[in-house]
C-alpha cells in the first residue's frame, strides 16, 4: 500500500512579486528590458556597488586574526561591559545598553551600532531643517542619545528586522491587533502581520489621479484609525508634509496613543544626504515617542547578498529599552541565534573609518546625481517627443524607485507590445535606465501614451 504524503494538500506558492521577471526572462525578444530590479543598477546595467566594499572584502578575506566562533551572548556581553566599563561609571552616569553580541567584535550589533552612531550628530552638526519639520537641537539630541534610550538589533537580510518587530509585537502588544500599513508601494508587510493574527488595513500615499504623495491620506487615517493601533510607515520622507500637518499628524498619534513601526528601505539614497532621509525620525524623538525602525544596510553599501538590517528601538528611558532589547534578543535567538557577520564586518569597517566613510558617502552620492540626472533626461526626452501630460512627477520624487504614472493599460502595453516589464503600479527602478535603453524607453512611452490600446 502506497505511502500518502502528508504534503499533498500544500498548494504551490503565488510568488510576491508575480511572475514578471520569470515572463522576462522568458522572452526572448532582443530588445526586451527589465526595469523592476530591487537593486540599484550602474550605467552598465550591473549591480550597483559602493567603491569602498571590494576592498574591504579583500581586508577582511586576508585578515588572519577574525574569529569565526559563535558570538557570545547577552548574558557573557554584560560580563565584559561590566568589567569595561566599571572605571567609567562614575563619569558617565547612563551606561550603553547591552544588544547581544561580543562588543569587541566589529560585527556585533554593539560594533554595527557604534558605527551607525557615526551617522549621528557630530560635532559640526547643523539642526536639521527638513521641510515642514520644527528644528531640533543638537542639545536636545544628545540628551537622547547619551541617556540611552535607542537601541538596535543586527538582523538577517532586507526583512528580518521588519519580522523580528512583528513578532515582538505580537507577543507584548496583544490589546493592538490592529495594523495600519501607509506606504508609497506594496510590499510584504501586510502578510506578515497577517500571518501572525493581526487585522490589516492597506493605503497608498501615491494618488494615481494627481500624479503625486498624497499627505492626507496618512492625515486622515490616523484620525480615523482605532486607540492603541500600529502604524506601519513606509517613505513618509516623500510625503513633504507642511509643519501644520506634521503637528496635526502628531496630535492624532499622540492622543489614540498609535505605535509607529517605521521602515527605511535605503537611506541616503533619497536625497543623498543620510541625516536629511530620516529627519523624521528626530521629530518623533523629540515628541516623545517610542517606536520601532526597520531598516536594511544592504541596498546602501551594495553587499545585496550579505543581507544585513537593524532594528533600532526608541523608549522614553533606558530601562524600558533594557527589556525590550532582551525579548528581541530572546526571539533571535530562537530564529537565527547568531546573523552572518560578513555583512556587519564590512559596514562596521567603513562606518568606524573617516576616509573609508567618506569614500562610502561620496559613492552614495554620486548614485543619487545618477539617479536624479537619469530622471531629468527621461522627462526632457519625453517633452522633447511631445508625449501629452506633465512629466514633472517623475522629477519631484526621491529615490531610484519611482512611479512612471501610467495606468494599467499602458503598462500592459509596454509589457506586450515594446517587452519593457513593468510593474502593473508603474512604479520602476530608475537605475535601470541608461544611455543605451532611454530612447527605446521613452519613445515605447509615447507610443503607449498615444496608442488606443493604452487609453482606459
Amino acid at each position: 500500500m502506497p505511502t500518502l504524503s502528508v504534503f499533498l494538500d500544500v498548494p504551490l506558492a503565488q510568488k510576491l512579486e508575480g511572475s514578471l521577471l520569470k515572463t522576462y526572462k522568458q522572452d526572448d525578444c532582443p530588445k526586451k528590458i527589465f526595469l523592476a530590479y530591487r537593486v540599484c543598477m550602474t550605467t552598465e546595467g550591473q549591480p550597483w556597488v559602493s567603491s569602498v566594499v571590494p576592498k574591504i572584502r579583500l581586508q577582511i578575506s586576508q585578515d588572519p586574526s577574525l574569529n569565526y566562533e559563535y558570538m557570545p551572548m547577552m548574558e557573557t556581553q554584560r560580563k565584559r561591559e561590566r568589567q569595561r566599563h566599571r572605571q567609567r561609571e562614575k563619569q558617565a552616569p547612563c551606561r550603553e545598553p547591552n544588544v547581544g553580541l561580543d562588543p569587541g567584535s566589529p560585527a556585533s550589533p554593539t560594533g554595527l551600532q557604534a558605527g551607525l552612531n557615526r551617522l549621528g550628530p557630530k560635532a559640526d552638526f547643523k539642526p536639521l531643517s527638513h521641510p515642514g519639520i520644527p528644528m531640533i537641537t543638537l542639545k536636545e539630541l544628545c540628551l537622547l542619545i547619551f541617556c540611552w534610550q535607542v537601541g538596535g538589533v543586527h538582523t538577517v537580510g532586507d526583512n528580518g528586522a521588519f519580522q523580528l518587530g512583528a513578532q515582538f509585537l505580537k507577543i507584548w502588544r496583544k490589546d493592538s491587533r490592529i495594523v495600519y500599513i501607509i506606504s508609497s508601494k506594496k510590499e510584504s508587510h501586510g502578510l506578515v502581520f497577517q500571518d501572525m493574527g493581526f487585522t490589516v488595513c492597506e493605503y497608498s500615499l501615491w494618488d494615481s489621479k494627481q500624479l503625486c504623495m498624497d499627505p492626507n491620506v496618512l492625515l486622515d487615517v490616523a484620525e480615523q484609525a482605532p486607540h492603541g493601533c500600529i502604524f506601519v510607515i513606509g517613505n513618509i520622507g516623500d510625503c513633504k508634509l507642511t509643519q501644520s500637518q506634521w503637528a496635526r499628524l502628531i496630535a492624532s498619534m499622540k492622543s489614540k496613543q498609535i505605535f509607529p513601526f517605521f521602515d527605511i528601505p535605503y537611506q541616503g539614497l533619497s536625497t543623498g544626504n543620510l541625516e536629511e532621509d530620516t529627519g523624521f525620525l528626530q521629530y518623533f524623538v523629540s515628541q516623545d515617542f517610542e517606536f520601532f525602525c526597520s531598516q536594511s544596510l544592504s541596498k546602501i553599501f551594495g553587499i545585496y547578498d550579505e543581507g544585513v538590517g537593524v532594528l533600532v528601538v526608541v523608549a522614553l528611558n533606558n530601562q524600558l529599552l533594557l527589556c525590550v532589547l532582551s525579548q528581541l534578543m530572546n526571539l533571535t535567538q530562537a530564529l537565527w541565534l547568531n546573523p552572518p557577520t560578513r555583512g556587519a564586518r564590512i559596514i562596521t569597517s567603513i562606518l568606524c573609518n573617516p576616509a573609508l566613510q567618506g569614500e562610502w558617502k561620496q559613492s552614495l552620492k554620486e548614485l543619487v546625481e545618477n539617479i536624479m540626472l537619469i530622471k531629468e533626461k527621461v522627462k526632457e526626452k519625453l517633452r522633447l517627443l511631445g508625449t501629452p501630460g506633465s512629466w514633472d512627477h517623475i522629477t519631484d520624487q526621491n529615490g531610484p524607485q519611482s512611479y512612471l504614472g501610467l495606468n494599467s493599460q499602458k503598462v500592459e502595453y509596454l509589457v506586450k507590445k515594446k517587452h519593457i516589464y513593468i510593474p502593473k503600479n508603474g512604479r520602476i527602478n530608475f537605475t535601470c535606465i541608461n544611455a543605451w535603453n532611454i530612447d527605446y524607453i521613452t519613445q515605447s512611452i509615447n507610443e503607449a501614451v498615444l496608442s488606443p490600446e493604452g487609453s482606459e
